[in-house]
């Protein structure tokens, strides 16, 4: 409603479909009392995570104040009416029974500071990912090599056996340890603005974190809890 008097005043074209879609994921989040929920479940819906600020703006708004007037979701009121005492987080709860160390995605190929940009272009063309830990001869992690930060100088053959990696790689925006919450390293992520993030254990690299690796995770142990 709020979308179409916007539109009909003339003042400022907007998308009526995703004032929809905010819509129903500040409904869903204000109702069950979980606002990753509303977000996972919405960005399944629009099939990606363009809408993931305004989502997370909404759901935690809608969180926030339906919290503040009914501290039970529509699940849990009857069951607390009963007696039985219900988790005072739910999204927490259930991001603390999962096992970081478990949803670690290992199959990144690792790559040296000493590789040339010619070697790195053969690695490319075999690998299944397009992000790259740079680790050392200890396996520290020194760095990290994007497809797309180096798009450019793949196309550079006359530097094909001058240039090397260490002077491609970027040093990572964050890392996590295995001792971290999920929460946490969700948080940095989305105060990054990335979708991926090295896991590192006294500085020796172990994998990636993806952020949809544990959001899958976090589904699935709802739908157990549920069942």
């Amino acid at each position: 409603m709020l979308a179409r008097l916007i539109n009909m005043s003339g003042w400022y074209p907007v998308s009526e479909v995703h004032f929809v879609v905010l819509g129903m994921a500040g409904t869903l989040a204000g109702v069950v009392h979980a606002p990753l929920t509303a977000i996972f479940l919405i960005a399944e819906i629009t099939g990606g995570y363009a809408l993931f600020v305004p989502l997370m703006v909404v759901t935690s708004s809608s969180y926030l104040i339906t919290k503040y007037f009914e501290p039970y979701s529509v699940y849990t009121r009857k069951l607390v009416q009963r007696g039985v005492h219900m988790h005072a987080d739910r999204d927490r709860g259930l991001l603390a029974q999962l096992e970081p160390l478990s949803l670690v995605q290992n199959d990144f190929v690792p790559v040296h500071p000493e590789t040339t940009l010619g070697e790195l272009v053969d690695i490319f063309r075999h690998a299944t990912r397009n992000l790259f830990p740079v680790v050392d001869a200890d396996n520290k992690l020194v760095g990290i090599v994007s497809l797309d930060t180096v798009r450019d100088a793949l196309f550079d053959d006359e530097h094909y056996t001058t240039t090397y990696v260490s002077d491609l790689m970027t040093p990572p925006v964050a890392v996590v340890q295995p001792e971290d919450s999920l929460l946490d390293t969700l948080s940095e992520m989305e105060h990054h603005d990335a979708w991926a993030l090295p896991v590192v254990r006294n500085g020796l690299y172990l994998g990636f974190l993806l952020k949809s690796t544990i959001l899958a995770n976090y589904r699935r142990q709802l739908l157990k809890e549920i069942e």
